[in-house]
């Protein structure tokens, strides 16, 4: 079997990300797609990972990708989870994960509506779905707040879990525009404030259209395997939420081929995909939190040493934002109050290697300017820095 090492897989890693200065790109949209999608639960992390990766770092250039052109888009897909996409790659995330996301989603809201002492139903949420529909489209855009002041049935509130320990009572609004989104019928438009807040307003949209779920994985498979292959089976399920079933479909139908790699796990790589690729020259990246480069394996030795971890990661397992030295993992960074970066190393790279990372610093200093960055997930050492 061909084998593929770690010190492979980080050159790989360095030009396939677009992190390495001469593989960087031009345009928002050429990074998205570098990587398959961008992790947007934290609003902040998609400028920070389209910028660590774009030759002219620009906020506005991000900006204008998703609120002017539209040619990226936010999705609830890949394990419940928000991420922003190419307008290319999102109807294949709809079909091959997104579809499935929303049918849950709406199975959820419908078990707590039907536990309610009020005895809300389907055709309670039809209604209110099309009345926040027609408020939307009257107003253009609006917040989750401004939509409730709007559409009085969102100042709904129901019990959930009743009779339990867990019970609550919950306003409906959210839980309803959540719905919405996941179907694909509104979208997340300009938020309040900065670019680093997640008070979004939303805005009517049009669904994608229907397409092969078996036609859709297999595509992405493809895509995601160019851009972080070699991978093992077990990456691939993990980072898409497939069961094993529609992974090896996925796998088998793009004619993936295995190799060994250097842990002695048997990886996939794209038909075709066993070139040598070339080491990049020398970089340095400071990441954020959640970066797709930091969060694409299951099993992510290759790149970062298991001792790194308790400093890196917070308690629910989401990486912090990381400082990374020719495709590895190698210390944290975090910006302060007064805005200066400060990083920490855990790993000894050297002084050559220092001062190319400090100039990466003072790179992100530059374009964030006066905003204020604080993830949405604080890790040990992110909290040490900030201290």
């Amino acid at each position: 079997m061909y084998r593929i090492g770690d010190e492979q897989r980080r050159a790989r890693l360095g030009r396939r990300h677009l992190l390495a200065p001469s593989a960087q790109a031009g345009s928002v949209v050429a990074v998205a797609d570098a990587v398959v999608a961008l992790h947007a639960t934290d609003a902040a992390t998609v400028y920070l990972s389209a910028c660590a990766r774009l030759t002219d770092p620009q906020v506005g250039a991000v900006e204008r990708a998703l609120y002017e052109d539209i040619s990226l888009v936010r999705l609830l897909a890949m394990r419940n989870t928000l991420f922003t996409m190419s307008t290319d790659v999102a109807p294949l995330v709809d079909a091959s994960n997104a579809r499935a996301v929303a049918t849950k989603e709406r199975a959820r809201l419908l078990k707590h509506l039907r536990e309610d002492a009020n005895g809300l139903d389907e055709r309670w949420l039809a209604d209110a779905e099309r009345e926040t529909l027609a408020a939307l489209t009257d107003r253009g855009h609006a917040t989750g707040s401004e939509l409730s002041a709007a559409v009085p049935v969102l100042r709904t509130k129901i019990t959930v879990f009743p009779g339990t320990k867990q019970e609550a009572v919950q306003g409906i609004a959210s839980r309803v525009i959540r719905v919405l989104a996941a179907d694909g019928r509104i979208r997340r438009d300009r938020p309040r404030g900065s670019w680093t807040s997640s008070q979004f307003r939303w805005t009517a949209a049009e669904p994608w259209p229907a397409s092969d779920p078996a036609d859709a994985r297999a595509e992405v498979a493809r895509r995601w395997l160019h851009s972080y292959g070699p991978a093992t089976e077990a990456d691939l399920k993990w980072w898409t939420g497939w069961g094993v079933r529609e992974t090896r479909a996925a796998l088998s139908s793009i004619g993936a081929e295995e190799v060994l790699l250097d842990n002695g796990a048997v990886g996939r790589v794209t038909s075709g995909d066993l070139a040598t690729e070339p080491p990049p020259e020398p970089w340095a990246a400071l990441l954020p939190g959640l970066d797709p480069s930091a969060m694409g394996w299951a099993d992510r030795g290759f790149h970062m040493p298991s001792g790194h971890r308790a400093s890196l990661f917070d308690r629910a397992g989401n990486i912090g934002p990381t400082v990374w030295w020719n495709g590895g993992i190698v210390g944290g960074w975090a910006q302060r109050g007064d805005g200066e970066v400060v990083w920490r190393l855990l790993s000894d790279i050297g002084r050559d290697a220092s001062r190319i990372i400090e100039a990466q610093a003072a790179r992100l200093s530059a374009w964030v300017g006066p905003a204020r960055i604080t993830p949405r997930f604080r890790t040990p050492l992110e909290r040490e820095l900030t201290a």
